[in-house]
This record gives C-alpha cells, structure tokens and sequence, in this order.
C-alpha cells in the first residue's frame, strides 16, 4: 500500500494506537469503554459510567491515542451535567451553607493551604523547573491554572500533568469509597434508561443551561460552562420557577465523555516529560486526599453529617467528576455541592494570586 513519505518513521504523536485512522481509534475507544463502564456497573461501582470511559481513554492515551473529545461537546457536556446536579437542589442547601459557612470556609481554605504548600515544597526541592509545581497543585480552578502558568512563564504541559493527575486519584479514590459504602439495598436499584419524560421541560432545561453557558462562556468566567448554569438552575429548581428533566440515556453519554476528556489528556508524552515528578506529584496528592479526608471527620463530628456525604464534599476537586459520584451514591447532594461550589468560587478568586504571590518567593 502506498504512502505519502514510505520512508519516514514515526513521530511522537503517531506511535502505537496513534497510528490508526481517527475513527478506528475512536471505535476502539467506545468498545474498550462498554466493556470497562459494564463491568464497573455489573459490580454496583457508583460513577461507573465515567469511571469506565475515563480508565479507557488513558489506555488509549498512553498507547499512542491521538484523538481528543471536541471542545463543542464537551462544552454541551458541561451544561447538561450543571443542570442535572441543579435539578437536585433544595432549599435546605442554603440553609446548610448559611448555618455552617465559618465551618466551610475554614474547611476551604485548609485545603487551599495544603495543596499550596505542597507545591511550594516541591519547587523548593527544584523537582520542577520554575514555579511550575505551585500552579500544578491547585486544587482547583484548572483552567484558570493553566492560562496563568503558560503567562507566568512555567511548564504548561507539566502543570496540566499534575492537574489530570490529581483528577484521576481524587475521582478515583472518591468512586472506590462511595462503592465501599453501598448496601445491599442500593446496589439492587435499577436504572430505567429510555424512561418517557416531559419534553416541554426537557427543552427548558436545555435551553437555560445552554444560554447560561453561552454567557459564562462570553463573560470569560472560569468553568462558566459548568458553573453559571449549575447556579442559574439551582435558583430556578429551589424557587420552583422550573423543574429540570433530563434523559438518562443522556446523562450515560455525558458521563463517558466527561471520562474521556479527562483520560485522554493523559498521553505518554506528558508522562514521559514529567517522569521526574511523577512520585512527588503523588505523594503531594496523597497528602492532599489524606488531609482533606480528615477534614471529613471534622465535618461528621460538628455537623452531624453521614460519613460518605463529608468525604465527597471535602475531595479537593474536580468539580464535576465529584458531582457525578455524588449523584450516583445515596448521599446529601445539597451538601456535597454547596461545599464543593464555594471551594471552586473560592479558588478562582484567590488561587491564581495566591499562586503568584508564592510564585515569587519561591
């Protein structure tokens, strides 16, 4: 079979599964991912749906993968699922938060401090070049990490490393607990996939959070696409102005998606770039999980809450890999998003000068 260059040997980007046509891999990536999300939800694994994408497409980004999810869809990913985790709002949210909001924002602000000092550390130890450790622990506010590190003059691919790593374990780690948490009664619970539901507030609810995510998009706000439609409809659904229906059929695919955008982030050419990190980087992150666990044990003792609850509300991000876990296990999704939602508010507003201020004197 003839080629363009016969000759020429592979490039980094085209080694492995890379060298497939782009629908091959994307066909061997669905069916990897059925198989995976199948399994994990054969044995009652709360999130399986993004679990099995999200271990999936970093098999295929370490072999060589080079597709990556559009960012179209996972923008319509974003609103789908903000909405979804808006549906299950209450107003005894806001009564959490207010009642207990000293409480959240030393739990929030603990978390902040520890994972910036983990990355003070391992720039002081000049594991990293620059200050690219300290915009790489952030937990949080992702995005807005990597823009301010790549203006900041640090290691964009390295800082995008850490930030996909510290999702991988925390979503992880947050999956396996919720499944060891699972009785025997809500393992039993069946989900009615292509269930009929009202298609007048189906449109609607697409339609806010599709023009709530077009705004935050404009307004430049960060995880906008996530986080003014989660907002906008939590107001709507606790005022009663609105009631959110989505399908689940629809939720199963958001769900993967959000998997593979996470997964497939983590190549063989970052890993191979970050090498030197790579054990501090998990050392840091365990640090980060353990401190942040304990946190949910102050949260059981003073607030009262169930133990699963805590530990979902305190995992140090991301914010949507938790809120998907959180919706699927039996727990207190008012909590574990108002606690959740401040940390990310919280964050972004003071993590990239926080970093910055650490920046300079490390």
């Amino acid at each position: 079979m003839k080629t363009d260059k016969p000759a020429a040997p592979p490039t980094p980007d085209k080694v492995g599964i890379g060298r497939f046509a782009p629908w091959l891999q994307w066909s061997l990536l669905l069916a990897v991912s059925i198989v995976l999300a199948s399994f994990f939800e054969f044995i009652g694994l709360p999130a399986g749906l993004l679990m099995g994408p999200m271990l999936a497409a970093v098999l295929v980004g370490m072999n060589g993968g080079t597709i990556r999810l559009p960012r179209q869809l996972f923008f319509c990913v974003q609103f789908i699922l903000a909405m979804m985790i808006a549906g299950a709002m209450t107003p005894g949210m806001l009564a959490t938060f207010s009642g207990n909001w000293p409480l959240f924002l030393a739990v929030i602000l603990s978390v902040i401090a520890v994972s910036t000092l983990c990355g003070w550390v391992i720039t002081r130890m000049r594991i990293l070049p620059g200050t690219t450790a300290i915009w790489g622990s952030s937990a949080g506010a992702a995005s807005t990490m990597l823009l301010m590190a790549d203006a900041y003059g640090a290691d964009a691919r390295l800082v995008a490393f850490m930030q996909y790593l510290r999702v991988i374990f925390v979503a992880s780690t947050a999956t396996v607990v919720a499944h060891m948490w699972v009785t025997g009664a809500e393992a039993e619970q069946t989900t009615h996939w292509f269930a009929p539901i009202d298609g007048l507030l189906f449109l609607e609810t697409i339609a806010v959070g599709l023009g709530a995510a077009l705004a935050g998009r404009f307004l430049r706000v960060p995880a906008g696409a996530f986080l003014l439609p989660f907002l906008l409809g939590a107001v709507l659904n606790v005022s009663g102005v609105m009631t959110t229906a989505l399908p689940q059929w629809l939720l199963a695919i958001c769900f993967a998606m959000l998997g593979w955008n996470i997964g497939l982030g983590f190549t063989r050419q970052i890993l191979i770039h970050a090498r030197r990190a790579l054990v501090p980087t998990i050392i840091s992150i365990v640090v980060l999980i353990s401190f942040s666990g304990l946190l949910a044990l102050l949260l059981i003792k003073v607030v009262g809450i169930d133990p699963l609850t805590a530990y979902l509300a305190t995992s140090p991000g991301g914010l949507d890999s938790i809120a998907v876990i959180a919706a699927s296990s039996n727990v207190d999704l008012s909590f574990v998003m108002a606690l959740q939602t401040a940390r990310l508010l919280i964050i972004t507003m003071i993590g990239p000068a926080l970093a910055r201020f650490v920046a300079d004197r490390a």
